[in-house]
């Protein structure tokens, strides 16, 4: 697992859009956008920033290169293809901490949404020499201690470590086995829900080694079929704890590299969870745990020599807590660093190291919505935040010691930034609903350096095409509760004129769909749909993002019924309308946004003329664990909530059509969900279409099975509207 703040890795934002063919465009069609991606934007693979602050490098046709960062010149290879040759490609590197060893992965193999197994290999610079990692095809998590003398992977469910200048191998566990225990890597759950797949960390100086083992040999199974035109299908099994039932037991772990001991740091809990491991820049082992409501979490400090650990922090919270990795240590080893919401709004604050506030560094009625980093020698923190209003965000620092936070980008729309190593230099990103993302080097102080990319095709082919402009509007539900949305009329608009409605939504908890940046390719859906004479409508409903904890927080132990309630009230909002057929309403979404269009659908069924749900839930006893009981806890602590808002206990009230598409590979949502509303449906005599997708994910996007499903929703939107 790496820190957001370290400001090494910059991939997660840093999306150059060049085009394809865009150019020659003359309209948008479903093929342009899904078969041929004619709108799409173009990832740079591989962006980090060097030691230096001033240079960055790129993986470029299976070549790390280095490019200077004010001029965007380059400088030099890194690591190219000729050194490798032609038996080797690189798919993802990491740097060491002295940038002299570079740890690079090929041959990769997707496992969930996150993992994934390869081969790992590492580049000595000084040498040139080439060393694997691995005996065997396939491992994991590959990472290397700071110093780069060691190399950690996993490898069926065993964590093993190589030395870099000697190339001998240890073995650290040797109990790995797969659906049983699982070493140094993360159980299907903890992937999934708490964002991580590498649970081994090196100390500081490399001495130690500290993972977490998952023991799931009580977690129920779950197995999914793929059709591969065999004679027989082929099956894949996997742990997956759904609400209610067991979930992997945790222990931690700490090894040490010289004498080879291994010893277990005591944590006598029971049923919750550990999250996260840290070290701190002292060498003490920090340890997350959260209990299984995960409304209390605590941090902890170990002794790696001998386990002994104290506590230096809990949090608890009336509903529950948000897991971040907003966790940063100050260099002098006094203070560290932690966003909370406990004020209502998630803010930042520092801390010393008997767990006791010092100062809150952000404070007002608004979200710190991401955060980038602390800046030992200005004493500074970086970080992203909704001040103005929920549909925007703006990029800002503020002083160790406090004070008012001062503005690094604040231009109208959605920006965000990613931070040299040394804070010296920043790439901004910005984007509107209406206009594609722009990239631009700045310094620190504000000095605008270069635009890297403007998206300069994507706007022309808009322009060309005359679209209608992304609009935000708000309005008040009979409840008295503002909600922020956008529409998109048709080009030839005519308010005398009275047209169909697509409303489209995710709602799920801390989501945003209602925000002023790029929406992707399902923007130029929405663009082909509203030059056809649709108006699309999106409202974020109570328990969204971006308004503090009371608004997101408010679905707690009722998933599913303020986030419904709030879709019928935008459907009756509209039909209030003299532009809109109150006749042909219809309601759109994926995973939880497909959860929220049934319910919306069954219990609107006065004001919806159609819905389509994609890979829905359909009752949230067979989600998983962490998810369903953060928000919901189990059934048997509130049977009320789970029946009072799940799809299938409501199929006699459909009266609509009604969309159903589920992928049967899908690892996250299962099939399961709508199988089980398949019957209930057929239980009361109702109509319906299904799709489903073969070997298909949550995700459908494999063997053109995307550009099938848009075809098909299009087509049954024709249809029932």
């Amino acid at each position: 697992m790496y820190n957001l703040f370290t400001g090494i890795m910059l991939s997660f934002f840093f999306l150059l859009s060049t085009s394809i063919s865009t150019q020659a465009q003359s309209d948008i069609t479903l093929e342009g956008i899904w078969k041929y991606h004619m709108f799409s934007t173009e990832r740079v693979e591989g962006f980090r920033f060097m030691n230096d602050g001033r240079h960055f490098t790129r993986l470029v046709n299976n070549d790390i290169k280095m490019f200077d960062i004010e001029s965007g010149e380059f400088v030099k290879d890194i690591l190219s293809s000729e050194q490798l040759g032609d038996d080797l490609s690189v798919s993802g590197y990491e740097f060491s901490e002295d940038e002299k060893f570079i740890l690079f992965y090929t041959n990769r193999v997707q496992q969930y949404r996150r993992s994934f197994f390869a081969d790992y290999y590492l580049w000595n610079r000084e040498t040139e020499e080439l060393l694997e990692i691995g005996e065997e095809p396939g491992q994991m998590n590959g990472h290397m201690s700071k110093g780069g003398e060691l190399t950690g992977f996993v490898f069926e469910n065993d964590l093993y470590y190589r030395n870099n200048a000697t190339g001998e191998l240890t073995r650290v566990t040797e109990d790995g086995k797969i659906n049983h225990i699982i070493n140094g890597a993360s159980d299907w759950v903890y992937e999934e829900e708490f964002y991580i797949t590498r649970t081994f960390e090196w100390s500081p100086d490399g001495e130690y080694l500290a993972f977490l083992r998952f023991d799931e040999s009580d977690v129920m199974e779950f197995t999914m079929t793929d059709y591969n035109g065999g004679t027989y299908p082929e099956y894949t099994t996997f742990k997956y704890p759904k609400v209610g039932e067991d979930n992997s037991v945790l222990t931690v772990w700490i090894h040490h590299t010289e004498d080879q001991s291994l010893i277990e740091v005591p944590l006598p809990f029971e049923d919750f969870y550990v999250p996260r491991i840290y070290w701190t820049p002292d060498g003490e082992l920090v340890i997350y745990t959260m209990n299984r409501h995960q409304n209390e979490l605590s941090l902890w400090l170990a002794d790696p020599e001998t386990g002994a650990k104290r506590e230096l922090m809990t949090e608890t919270n009336p509903f529950y807590i948000n897991l971040h990795d907003n966790l940063t240590f100050t260099e002098n080893g006094d203070y560290f660093i932690w966003t909370s919401e406990k004020d209502g709004f998630n803010h930042i604050y520092l801390y010393n190291m008997d767990g006791e506030e010092v100062r809150q560094l952000t404070s007002g009625d608004y979200d710190v919505t991401a955060f980038y980093g602390y800046d030992p020698v200005r004493e500074k923190v970086f970080f992203q935040a909704a001040a103005n209003d929920p549909l925007n965000r703006e990029v800002y620092s503020v002083s160790l010691q406090g004070g008012e936070p001062d503005l690094l980008a604040g231009e109208k729309g959605f920006n965000s930034a990613g931070f040299s190593s040394t804070f010296d230099y920043y790439i901004l990103n910005h984007s509107t609903a209406n206009q594609p993302p722009r990239h631009t080097v700045f310094r620190v102080d504000g000095e605008k350096i270069r635009l890297i990319e403007n998206n300069e095709d994507l706007t022309k082919v808009q322009n060309d095409l005359e679209l209608s402009p992304v609009e935000f509007f708000e309005f008040k539900t009979s409840e008295d509760v503002l909600l922020n949305g956008y529409k998109i009329l048709p080009p030839d608009f005519d308010e005398n004129r009275e047209y169909p409605v697509l409303m489209y939504q995710y709602s799920g908890p801390n989501s945003q769909r209602a925000v002023n940046s790029w929406r992707g390719l399902n923007y130029w859906w929405f663009q082909m749909l509203a030059r056809d004479d649709y108006v699309i409508v999106c409202v974020d409903g109570r328990g969204t993002g971006g308004r503090g904890e009371e608004f997101r927080k408010l679905t707690y132990l009722e998933l599913g019924k303020y986030e419904t309630k709030d879709q019928i009230e935008t459907a009756r909002y509209l039909a209030d309308k003299t532009w809109v057929d109150q006749d042909r309403i219809a309601i759109f979404g994926w995973s939880y946004g497909g959860y929220i269009s049934t319910l919306a659908l069954l219990k609107g069924a006065d004001v919806f003329a159609a819905g389509i749900a994609v890979a829905p839930v359909t009752d949230w006893r067979w989600y998983d664990t962490i998810y369903t009981e953060r928000y919901m806890r189990t059934f048997e602590e509130n049977r009320a909530g789970f029946t009072g808002n799940s799809p299938i206990h409501f199929a006699h009230k459909l009266e609509g059509a009604y969309l159903l598409v589920h992928g049967l590979a899908d690892d996250n949502v299962h099939f399961q969900h709508t199988a089980e509303m398949v019957r209930a449906l057929n239980l009361e005599d109702k109509d319906y279409d299904l799709y489903i997708y073969p070997n298909n994910n949550h995700s459908i996007i494999y063997r053109n099975a995307r550009y099938h499903l848009y075809n098909k929703m299009t087509n049954f939107l024709n249809e029932s509207l």
